[in-house]
């Protein structure tokens, strides 16, 4: 079809060395100014291609949503064409006069959308059609489409809050959820509700649960069906075995699928590491007319590029990861084999680091998945699992918000002068992993104790790089340029040892390092290091005298590693946590390192990459954090306080000494620790105290609670004072505390206890017998002929004692509650008995009229 369309001049922007970004937020309060400044620059004829898409049908209804409420959202599957179709319509109606900016995710989905609109047009891409990603852009004066990558469009807002030249912004494949998507959709609202009502905002997707993100942007839902080429989905007949290796299971159906299929075969693998095994197990079995390209991510430009363009000549087998999933078209496949599993970043607030995770694939990625094999005629799609286990699988990914380092979005949200929870966010950020990032960032300086952003920040916010390295970049000057990209880069040596300065070796000097070291350099990761070290070196200030393992300890001064003493290389983080060295590698031996990637373990991180620190250098770079601690702690080893004074920076004791003078009330507050661990082991005497309380607070006494949770919570206040000299578990089995129990009662108090629940019983004789409050009843043993003459039943705390009556020898005899009941009935037969064996001791016909004794007869009566 033949179209009209303006070619509207606008005022190229220059991103790489921008000014750094103010705290532009306050900016949404200003009266809205008149953002109209196009001229029209011409107008010419266009052709655009004749193959329908799917998404031609619904295009109509996206335009008219636009017009009428300048948001959408629009859901449409893989195939249907909404990535290079929706900015061309949106440029031929003339929507905006402004730049149509559409963010990709991935950096080869923006240039393939760039390139394929450009081609659509009969143009070279960097006219009417350009791109912009990291480190490369091809737009123009003329630009009117400009496909970025994400965190691209956040760097624009915070630079300028107006998006001025800007009329709509497009967030393609949205169902990705990334962080920087996320936020950028999140920033846009804001500046489209407070100071561009007239900036357009759709966001597309294949497999998004729409509703929300609807809702969120106040916007309608457009749908388009797609491609009808139907795909057939085969499962497993069985599990695969736990124990077999996913890569030779792959590789084995690989070429039971070339046997039963035809057309280009698409492998979704996790990683480039199982991309390079399912490759090996493949090698020397495929028939000539296949040829094999890998996929992912890493690889230069002109090889993903092989994998993505048809081959006329070969039967294509693509071994990908993700990216292969969404806006990239590969036009010959017509089978697709699913792995069933997605590598995902898992960020662990706790330790502060992050690790890759290999995960079950979610049913949304699934039907994404097994959708590329039907783009161009009925396909086959092979799913490594079986049916049944299809149900529990997932729905959907989670959103990279709820998984990530968050240390970026927060200097992000600092920068525009925003709580998180002011944004319009899809998924609010996780608080506690957003205040880690936020104590990283005041860490690095970035943030004031206030939470606001700091001139340093703004500086840092400003470079493409995560904010630890950014500060390494601007504290250490340009020198420090090569260790930025390199740490921003896979790792370029895999299998060598964790030194760090043998990846700086092979990056600075890589013939010394190929004659000197055996372990292969990946070239083509070196050459993209490179080419950023130089664009970075670019925006830093001239180097300072640091060297490359004090710059390292710049960026993470919460990974200084202290070795552990003992014969395993264990080391302690100066952010508290732990971490482990392989005992093979040259490191292990290391008094201190600076650990820049680990796997990420959350209870003790396996060290991968680490780099060896001089402490001079740590006590030149951070002297004004190492202080002097006194401290005096229990130690559950030794079981005892240990009172020692340390030179700390952080969690590491740099230095360690005894304290001799330690204060007694610091060990015995230590001590209350010990007490903790050890529990109670009250004395007799401590244990009837405590009896006696909890039956007067039984009977309605407010006296203190002595239970041993109560107890327990209490220690500072009851025990601290009475714990002088206690330092050890022995001292505590010593220990009596009867006093410090005695003390929490007042005089008043303690003589209404004694009047309640006395300690002891006085008998017929006057003489004081101890009461056992330990059972169920209160407790009294004394001989049976000391109670001659009791009429009545001796009570306390108004319930009966239980009275055991023992024999002269002090054997019990009866146990009653009722000792009148006792005198009248059973005393008879007891008398008899005792008589007999006892027959110089008073045994009275009616002992209630006798007098108590403990006498015997004297010998002949």
């Amino acid at each position: 079809m033949i179209v009209q369309m303006t070619s509207v001049g606008a005022p190229r922007w220059d991103r790489s060395e921008g000014p750094a970004p103010r705290a532009p937020r306050s900016i949404l309060t200003k009266k809205k100014q008149d953002r109209a400044g196009f001229t029209a620059a011409g107008v010419r004829s266009i052709r655009l291609g004749m193959d329908r898409l799917p998404i031609d049908d619904v295009l109509p209804q996206v335009i008219a949503a636009l017009a009428k409420r300048g948001r959408a959202v629009l859901q449409a599957p893989p195939g249907a064409g909404k990535t290079t179709r929706v900015p061309l319509a949106m440029l031929e109606a003339g929507l905006t006069q402004g730049r149509i900016l559409m963010l990709e995710p991935r950096r080869l989905a923006a240039r393939a959308a760039a390139e394929r609109m450009a081609e659509t047009l009969e143009e070279a891409v960097g006219l009417r059609v350009g791109y912009r990603i990291r480190g490369e852009a091809k737009v123009g004066r003329t630009t009117r489409i400009e496909v970025v990558t994400e965190g691209i469009l956040t760097r624009m807002i915070q630079s300028d809050p107006e998006l001025s030249g800007i009329g709509a912004v497009i967030f393609d494949e949205f169902h990705e959820r990334s962080l920087n998507a996320d936020l950028g959709l999140a920033l846009c609202l804001e500046v489209a509700g407070a100071l561009r009502d007239d900036l357009l905002l759709l966001a597309m997707s294949a497999t998004l649960d729409a509703g929300p993100v609807a809702g969120l942007m106040d916007a309608p839902v457009i749908t388009s069906e797609g491609r009808s080429y139907p795909v057939e989905t085969r499962h497993l007949a069985r599990p695969l075995d736990q124990r077999a290796r996913l890569e030779q299971a792959v590789a084995e159906q690989v070429l039971a699928a070339l046997d039963e299929t035809s057309g280009g075969v698409l492998v979704f693998l996790p990683g480039e590491g199982e991309i390079r095994r399912v490759e090996s197990a493949l090698s020397g079995r495929l028939p000539k007319s296949c040829v094999l390209r890998p996929l992912y991510g890493a690889m230069p430009f002109a090889d993903q590029r092989a994998a993505i363009r048809p081959d006329p000549t070969h039967r294509k087998i693509v071994l990908a990861t993700s990216i292969a999933e969404t806006s990239l078209t590969i036009e010959d496949v017509r089978v697709v084999i699913d792995a069933g599993r997605a590598r995902r970043a898992r960020f662990d607030p706790g330790s502060g680091m992050s690790r890759l995770v290999t995960e079950r694939v979610t049913r949304a990625e699934a039907t994404q998945r097994a959708g590329r094999a039907g783009r161009v005629a009925k396909g086959v799609a092979y799913r490594m699992w079986t049916k049944g286990e299809e149900g529990a699988l997932a729905a959907y990914p989670p959103a990279e918000i709820e998984t990530a380092d968050l240390t970026g979005l927060a200097l992000e949200l600092a920068a525009w002068g925003a709580e998180a929870s002011e944004m319009p966010f899809l998924t609010p950020p996780n608080p506690g992993a957003l205040a880690e990032a936020q104590a990283l960032l005041r860490m690095l300086g970035a943030l004031d104790n206030a939470g606001g952003i700091t001139a340093h920040g703004k500086a840092l916010a400003a470079l493409p790089l995560h904010p630890r390295l950014g500060h390494m970049l601007v504290k250490a000057g340009r020198d420090a340029a090569p260790l930025a990209a390199l740490l921003a880069e896979r790792d370029p040596l895999r299998g060598a040892p964790a030194d760090l300065s043998l990846r700086l070796e092979a990056l600075v000097d890589p013939k010394a390092y190929a004659d000197r070291r055996p372990w292969p350099a990946d070239r083509a990761t070196l050459s993209r290091i490179r080419a950023e070290a130089k664009r970075l070196a670019r925006s830093a200030k001239p180097a300072g005298p640091l060297s490359p393992a004090a710059m390292v300890a710049l960026a993470y001064p919460d990974r200084v590693g202290l070795r552990r003493k003992g014969e395993a290389p264990r080391f302690v983080l100066s952010g508290g946590k732990g971490a482990v060295m392989n005992e093979a590698d040259p490191l292990a031996g290391q008094r201190l390192i600076v650990v820049t990637d680990t796997d990420g373990n959350p209870r003790e991180a396996r060290i991968r990459q680490a780099i060896v620190l001089p402490e001079a250098e740590l006590r030149g770079l951070y002297a004004v954090r190492i202080t002097w601690v006194d401290l005096c702690e229990w130690s559950r080893r030794e079981r005892r306080v240990i009172a020692r004074q340390q030179e700390c920076y952080g969690a590491l004791a740099l230095d360690d000494r005894l304290w001799k003078e330690a204060p007694a009330d610091a060990i015995a507050l230590a001590m209350l620790d010990g007490v903790r661990e050890l529990g109670f082991a009250f004395s007799a005497k401590a244990q009837l105290f405590r009896a006696r309380v909890t039956l007067a607070r039984a009977d309605g006494m407010h006296l203190p609670d002595m239970s041993e949770d109560a107890l327990m919570a209490g220690l500072e206040e009851w025990l601290l004072p009475y714990l002088a000299g206690i330092k050890t578990a022995d001292d505590w089995k010593r220990f009596d505390a009867l006093d410090a129990l005695r003390a929490m009662l007042d005089w008043d108090n303690m003589q209404a206890l004694d009047r309640a629940v006395p300690a002891h019983f006085t008998t017929p004789l006057g003489r004081s017998i101890p009461i056992d409050y330990s059972g169920e009843a209160p407790e009294i043993s004394l001989r049976l002929q000391e109670m001659f003459g009791q009429k009545t039943h001796p009570s306390v705390g108004g319930q009966p004692l239980r009275v055991t009556l023992l024999s002269p020898a002090g054997r019990p005899v009866q146990t009653t509650m009722d000792l009148p009941g006792f005198w009248a009935t059973s005393y008879e037969d007891v008398r008899k008995d005792m008589r007999g064996r006892y027959p110089r001791h008073p045994w009275p016909d009616d002992p209630t009229q006798a007098d108590p004794t403990l006498r015997a007869k004297p010998r002949g009566q």
